[in-house]
């Protein structure tokens, strides 16, 4: 809308179904959204209003809460769902803090998506081949880049810890900074963004799909958790001797006892699950260990002040809010049924029964239509609607032949 519009206070709306628009434009039935398909109000934050430095003419970005017009938040919208859980821990005189870690990969332009992605071309000439985990060469040629993201990053007040080069051909990681999980969704929302703006300025594209390059790790976004009290701030997950505290156990039960259901709102995607085969670096699992990559839910190595636990299902891809607000439901289901974890894994091991998760988008979303623990936790509508928009894409992608098929089956008899 105009600025003047939007200083003036005039409300923008916006109708219902929008938020179950599938990722191909379409929607689901109106059934999911009321048969009406009426307005919600968008609320704008007033603390996340933001002058875009990238553009020009020059325009401003308002992230907005969506609302029903009696002033409810929509149960449609995740970001009022996260609202709704941090609400939860509120009430029992606890406040999470949760820190993401986003990886992305950068590429040269890809105006046909028949073809695979590329890196972009260095300074010498050449595309890079995968040997440049935590390199600080700039053989890339991306230093401009950088730059120009983290001036943009600081005029949208968009604090960092770490930047560095990842595992994948071109791949990167940004480590943003611990705090109010509202707040930390509203940044990575932003951070993507931003990366993609300023990719199209410097003729590059940024892309967060989960597993974008065969053969090559995928692009993960890991969430660190712990828990506080309100007042005193002090880690329940620590006691005063700096042991882990019974809280800690159940949250960590909670979120084994949720990942299988909770599997799809983490992996949204089908590109998710190719992610997720590879087995070590983005574990299809609801094991827990201390400071093991190849469990699901693992213990950073930290002090007792810091002790945390690192969800590491979800995907670039994943909606922040939503995987945020999961992931965070799902450790307070534990400790409000004092729900106690498996033993601790280490080494290699093999993965229980019990605590395999799906596999594919198929699976995924038939475990969450049967969860009534998730229907109990985000609503009938919000879950039902959900899974109507994903089984639309999931439907999409099976009206498409892919080369493999062609270049493999068609000379079978």
């Amino acid at each position: 809308m105009t600025a003047e519009g939007f200083l003036e206070g005039r409300r923008l709306q916006m109708a219902r179904g929008v938020l179950l628009q599938c990722i191909m434009g379409g929607y689901p039935p109106a059934r999911f959204y009321g048969s009406d398909d009426g307005d919600l109000a968008l609320v704008p934050d007033p603390a996340q209003i933001h002058r875009l430095p990238w553009s020009n003419p020059p325009r401003a970005l308002a992230i907005c809460d969506a609302d029903e017009l009696t002033g409810e938040h929509s149960n449609l919208s995740t970001r009022g769902q996260l609202k709704a859980v941090i609400a939860r821990y509120a009430a029992l005189g606890l406040a999470p803090v949760v820190a993401t870690e986003v990886e992305f990969f950068v590429f040269a332009p890809n105006p046909d998506p028949t073809q695979p992605f590329q890196p972009p071309l260095g300074l010498d000439g050449r595309r890079e081949d995968g040997h440049s985990a935590f390199s600080v060469s700039s053989n890339n040629g991306l230093r401009p880049f950088f730059s120009d993201v983290y001036q943009c990053m600081a005029a949208l007040g968009l604090p960092r810890d770490t930047f560095m080069h990842e595992m994948g051909v071109s791949q990167f990681e940004i480590n943003l900074l611990h705090g109010d999980p509202l707040l930390l969704a509203d940044q990575t929302l932003l951070f993507k963004h931003l990366l993609k703006e300023v990719a199209l300025k410097h003729g590059l594209t940024v892309v967060c799909m989960a597993k974008p390059l065969a053969h090559t790790p995928g692009s993960s976004m890991h969430i660190h958790q712990s828990i506080v009290e309100i007042g005193s701030g002090r880690n329940v997950f620590s006691d005063e001797a700096g042991q882990p505290t019974a809280t800690f156990r159940h949250f960590i039960g909670g979120q084994q006892a949720c990942m299988a259901d909770f599997t799809a709102l983490f992996a949204p995607n089908v590109n998710s699950y190719q992610r997720l085969c590879h087995p070590y670096a983005s574990p299809n699992n609801a094991c827990w260990s201390h400071d093991n990559r190849a469990a699901g839910l693992r213990i950073p190595a930290s002090s007792p002040a810091a002790r945390r636990v690192e969800n590491r299902l979800p995907g670039a891809d994943a909606n922040p809010y939503l995987a945020i607000a999961a992931s965070l439901a799902a450790g307070l289901h534990g400790i409000e049924n004092e729900l106690e974890p498996s033993e601790a894994i280490q080494g290699e091991f093999q993965v229980p029964d019990n605590l395999s998760l799906p596999c594919t988008l198929h699976a995924a979303l038939e475990r969450l239509k049967r969860s009534q623990l998730a229907k109990e936790l985000f609503g009938n509508e919000f879950i039902e609607g959900y899974v109507a928009s994903k089984t639309m894409e999931l439907t999409s992608f099976f009206d498409e032949i892919t080369p493999w098929e062609r270049r493999v089956l068609a000379a079978q008899a």
